[in-house]
């Protein structure tokens, strides 16, 4: 199945040349003379990067081969993480390129959204927020509860994050996977 330019919106996934891509803008144009237009921002899936493309109301679009499945992390093997489906027992092989700084926020048994292009993994989606211990920071001035005010502190994985200065050692923290920044202090879960 093809989908026609009128096909098009926001979050809609085509193939382009055999590479899926998602559209994160959209905008329909009218020209005073001619045929209307639908001018796109378009997001690679495979590479990250994204570009402007603009459609014709006559031109057919493509359909990627796209399916997204629910996946639990189970262990880190050298650069490779294994996740399993957790009704078929399938494991599958993800290269640390795929997860990029995900990596970091992995907790064993943490239920992901795996995207496969052609039977091939090629994004990973964490839940929005996860729970780390931090293994390593300064200790923090007792009473001295500035939100605003960040240091460097680690998580059990070496990530980096900036928490602020009231966060000790052994303390646990909700961090956000989009964007890898601290979002509070929790109780040990």
């Amino acid at each position: 199945m093809a989908y026609t330019a009128s096909d098009l919106r926001k979050g809609l996934k085509i193939e382009i040349d055999g590479i899926p891509y998602e559209v994160t803008e959209f905008q329909f144009v009218k020209p005073g003379k001619g045929q209307a237009m639908y001018k796109c921002r378009i997001k690679n899936m495979l590479a990250g990067n994204t570009m402007e493309k603009t459609f014709r109301a006559v031109d057919k679009i493509d359909t990627p081969n796209i399916e997204s499945r629910t996946l639990s992390f189970s262990y880190q093997e050298g650069e490779k993480y294994v996740f399993m489906d957790n009704k078929t027992y399938d494991q599958v092989e993800l290269h640390e390129n795929v997860l990029g700084d995900q990596k970091y926020f992995l907790i064993e048994d943490l239920e992901c959204e795996v995207l496969f292009h052609n039977g091939r993994a090629v994004s990973v989606t964490l839940p929005a927020f996860v729970v780390k211990e931090i293994t390593e920071t300064e200790p923090g001035a007792r009473g001295d509860t500035a939100t605003n005010v960040l240091k460097p502190a680690k998580i059990d994985s070496g990530y980096e994050i900036g928490v602020p200065i009231f966060i000790n050692q052994g303390d646990w923290i909700r961090i956000d996977t989009r964007t890898g920044k601290y979002v509070e202090r929790v109780k040990q879960p």
